[in-house]
């Protein structure tokens, strides 16, 4: 392989005079080469001409060949610090002219959107997706929520240096090489060989084009489905965290007895799947409210400055010690109760001349014996109701087309504990059994709901925190 067969095969790619072309490379990729980094650069330049222009990525140690463009006397260099490029052609100036200017690295107004607008290529010569770095521009301009900020010191060429911060700054690992049959099978990306190297050239403007509906449908279409790539978690968590806090009018917590079992472990697992709130009911196998008080702080300082918030402590029985289960509460920190009916007046009123709020939970009543119950209490103190569907089904009811409309439960829920069952108490995933959730999830959505709710809230969940938050995605999906 020489300089003129090297002209031949990328005008057989592609390529064409006046072109501009974003370059990534391998020279070690096109094989036994008779000449050095300069030939190949000058192979580009002369297919391209006077009018066309070469741009390559510098922003890190990124190849030979990148460093030769850089170093010539008629490259241009964009002025970012970030996701910088250099360019040599007819127009290396425009396409890097006010680079550092950007809200972004690599979305509107940059380089790279310059190079799409013009009707450029990206050209992979020996590498894959994964170094095509125009792939960030179109997350950049989807916003996607796992990206980030950066700051980094520029110098303009007529100033003093300045500390600048560009958003939506692409960070770890992507699953760019997963793209590579799609463009292919959108007819975008012409594929050859130069010498023992693979050309992938693009039009830029297609791909962005593409990428923008992909990520539309899918905010995580360019994420590994591998668990074990902490990243692709970390990312796919801040994808779903960011469509319950900016998408959705509810709050959505966890069970801690879903989460895990130790407080580290809980920790961890909401983290994993985008969840920052906690219902604690068991921890370490015991009901939360039985922990000494001095635990239950501990446990809560834990969660707490982890970033996780206590939305309840759920309380299977009242203890006939109130006063001290009062005590740690308020002793932790712990702001809400989550509460069967209690069978003396006054326990309500100690709760409420503590300062906390609670809400009343249906455990083993009928609908109509629940609203009986309910009503004195509702006519004395400001409380809402914990609707556990899995409980009315207990309670031998249909809890949407009975239990929900019969009870009038809009005007006073307070928190939906995502839970289903069977008839004879076997627990079974989201719409999966008798529980009617997917109904009552549709219906409450529909009234700008602010509530809780709580996956695993007061029954079992039969998988994991992860399996649990799929399954309740996919529900969301589907209303």
């Amino acid at each position: 392989m020489n300089r003129q067969k090297l002209e031949s095969a990328l005008k057989k790619a592609g390529l064409k005079r006046n072109d501009i072309v974003l370059l990534h490379s391998s020279l070690l990729s096109l094989g036994e080469f008779e000449g050095g980094p300069d030939d190949v650069i000058d192979a580009f330049l002369r297919v391209l001409g006077p009018k066309g222009t070469l741009v390559v990525p510098v922003f890190g140690a990124l190849g030979i060949l990148t460093e030769t463009v850089k170093k010539r006397k008629s490259a241009v260099v964009s002025t970012a610090p970030v996701g910088t490029l250099a360019a040599i052609g007819g127009k290396a100036k425009e396409i890097c002219a006010d680079h550092w200017e950007c809200e972004t690295a690599h979305g509107e107004g940059t380089p790279y959107l310059k190079i799409a607008d013009l009707g450029g290529y990206v050209c992979l010569l020996g590498v894959d997706q994964d170094r095509n770095t125009t792939l960030h521009s179109i997350e950049a301009l989807l916003k996607l929520p796992y990206l980030s900020d950066t700051t980094a010191t520029v110098t303009p060429k007529k100033g003093k240096p300045k500390t600048k911060t560009w958003k939506y700054y692409p960070g770890p690992h992507r699953d760019f090489i997963g793209l590579d049959k799609l463009f292919r099978e959108a007819g975008i990306m012409r594929t050859s060989s130069v010498g023992n190297a693979v050309v992938r050239l693009i039009k830029a403007r297609e791909m962005i084009d593409l990428g923008l509906e992909l990520g539309k449908k899918d905010p995580a279409f360019v994420l590994c489905d591998n668990p074990r790539c902490a990243d692709c978690v970390k990312q796919r968590a801040a994808i779903f965290s960011d469509r319950i806090a900016n998408h959705e009018s509810f709050r959505l917590s966890a069970s801690s007895r879903l989460a895990g079992y130790y407080v580290p472990e809980i920790i961890d697992k909401l983290k994993a799947v985008g969840i920052h709130a906690v219902e604690l009911d068991y921890v370490q196998g015991l009901s939360a409210v039985t922990l000494p008080a001095e635990k239950l702080a501990a446990v809560c300082s834990e969660l707490t400055a982890a970033g996780i918030e206590i939305s309840a402590l759920r309380v299977p029985v009242i203890p006939s010690d109130t006063d001290k289960m009062l005590s740690a509460v308020k002793g932790a920190g712990i702001e809400r109760l989550i509460l069967p009916l209690p069978r003396y007046p006054e326990t309500l009123e100690k709760i409420s001349d503590a300062g906390l709020r609670f809400s009343l939970v249906n455990t083993q009543e009928t609908t109509v014996d629940l609203n009986r119950l309910l009503m004195p209490i509702r006519k004395k103190h400001s409380c809402c109701t914990t609707f556990n569907p899995v409980n009315f089904v207990r309670a031998n009811e249909h809890p949407f087309l009975y239990s929900w409309h019969v009870g009038r439960f809009i005007k006073c829920i307070g928190q939906l504990d995502l839970v289903d069952a069977k008839w004879d108490m076997t627990p079974t995933p989201l719409a999966g059994g008798n529980a009617e959730i997917k109904e009552l999830i549709s219906i409450i959505r529909c009234h700008h709901y602010k509530g809780w709710f709580t996956l695993g809230g007061g029954a079992p969940y039969p998988g994991t925190l992860k399996d649990a938050v799929n399954n309740f995605t996919n529900l969301l999906d589907n209303i």
